[in-house]
């Protein structure tokens, strides 16, 4: 069951990535800095905040605290970033540290207390608050997308009024047990 977790954990992440390249891949370079007003976040400021939320949690998760001294959140929300060079690289150097982190892991880490603003968490409960909170920002990053492109938006799942003729094609195959990012990751 743990080996079981930790792969479906590293796909729900990887489906999730996936999710906003497909929308940052959409955008002009002007698009991702968008913002509607100005307490709103540009996509730019969530991948900023995203990066230094990774970094933080997951460089030496197992010998100190998530939340890292030299992590500054409060500018995380500000427009640093200038150009989609440095977006795009912190966005991997981000994601690097988290596959790094779970890769490195093994069936009984997942028992092991680590601390987030000294607070203890099983591994796996860190990995859990993680897949409920970086979700929540690539779903922002995803309707900002779709926002600024419009109709010229294209799915990241079903397209409206397809969802029948999706059906019909599933249906009419063989029952298999697949995990939904299997096929999403292709």
């Amino acid at each position: 069951m743990p080996s079981d977790f930790l792969n479906s954990a590293i796909k729900q992440f990887q489906y999730y990535k996936t999710l906003a390249e497909k929308t940052i891949n959409q955008l002009s370079d002007e698009d991702l800095f968008f913002q509607y007003n100005e307490s709103s976040n540009s996509i730019a400021i969530i991948i900023n905040h995203l990066w230094g939320n990774m970094l933080s949690r997951w460089t030496d998760f197992l010998t100190s605290d998530g939340e890292k001294e030299w992590r500054n959140r409060d500018l995380e929300f500000e427009n640093e970033i200038s150009n989609k060079e440095e977006l795009l690289q912190k966005w991997n150097q981000a994601w690097d540290c988290l596959f790094n982190a779970l890769n490195s892991l093994n069936d009984e880490d997942l028992a092991k207390i680590i601390y987030i603003r000294n607070q203890g968490h099983t591994i796996l409960e860190a990995i859990n608050r993680q897949l409920a909170h970086y979700p929540y920002h690539i779903g922002q990053i995803v309707f900002i997308g779709k926002m600024i492109n419009n109709e010229k938006w294209s799915s990241l799942s079903i397209p409206k009024g397809k969802s029948k003729e999706y059906n019909s094609d599933k249906f009419s195959k063989d029952k298999e047990i697949k995990h939904f990012t299997d096929e999403f990751l292709k």
